[in-house]
């Protein structure tokens, strides 16, 4: 069973306890995870090293969506579910699709 949350954090990352912040490369490609951009952001890990994550995240309340760089602070496991921004790839099919089964628009290779 996950221990991310499932609401949004209500913490700010400099209020976050040090002993609860997880390593960024902890984290790996497609990990749901929450990001702190103006607030807490759902958002998917794309990729991971010692000191930042690298995240496809929304920005805000449309279903756009944006990719930044983040600190581990910044950075907390999410478990809720976001169709805006968790995709699948299905191997050999070329595209992404959101954990509803509809593609995700100009992922085909």
């Amino acid at each position: 069973m996950s221990t991310a949350p499932t609401a949004t954090p209500t913490v700010a990352p400099p209020q976050r306890d040090p002993a609860d912040v997880a390593p960024a490369d902890s984290y790996h490609p497609s990990d749901r995870v929450w990001v702190y951009r103006d607030g807490w952001r759902a958002g998917v890990i794309e990729a991971a090293s010692p000191r930042a994550v690298t995240v496809t995240y929304r920005p805000g309340a449309h279903l756009g969506t944006g990719v930044d760089t983040f600190t581990a602070p910044y950075v907390t496991a999410r478990s809720s579910e976001d169709p805006a921004v968790d995709r699948r790839h299905h191997p050999g099919r070329g595209a992404f699709y959101t954990s509803s089964g509809l593609p995700v628009r100009n992922s085909a290779a």
